[in-house]
């Protein structure tokens, strides 16, 4: 069985910046495209980004210029770098990623989300 685990949801003034990381556990042997979405109260969730293994990253509009992703392929880790937040920007933070345990695929994996709170 493969997991996501996403952390590093805070509390944040406006302005401020916070980290989100994305691990994913179990018997791995590689993961594949990652990406971050979030879901505000009352809101569908939508994408953030993705990257796939090789690195090319695609943003939504409402966080390019403040928001950078990044992977480490040897920690299966990948990393949200959030600056310049805004309110708009509170939503439960979400991690996806297709996963390959060296038998199967788990595609479409999620994990449980991190909260991320924007205080004007």
């Amino acid at each position: 069985q493969v997991q996501l685990v996403e952390s590093g949801g805070e509390t944040v003034q406006a302005g401020g910046s916070l980290r989100l990381s994305c691990v994913a556990s179990g018997r791995i042997a590689m993961v594949n495209d990652m990406g971050w979405y979030r879901q505000a109260p009352g809101k569908e969730r939508e994408l953030v980004g993705t990257i796939t293994s090789v690195g090319p990253i695609n943003y939504a509009d409402s966080v390019k210029g403040r928001f950078t992703i990044s992977r480490d392929n040897t920690k299966h880790t990948m990393y949200l770098q959030m600056n310049d937040l805004k309110p708009e920007d509170t939503a439960n933070y979400y991690c996806n990623a297709d996963i390959f345990d060296g038998r199967i695929w788990f595609r479409d994996q999620w994990g449980q989300g991190t909260q991320v709170f924007v205080y004007a």
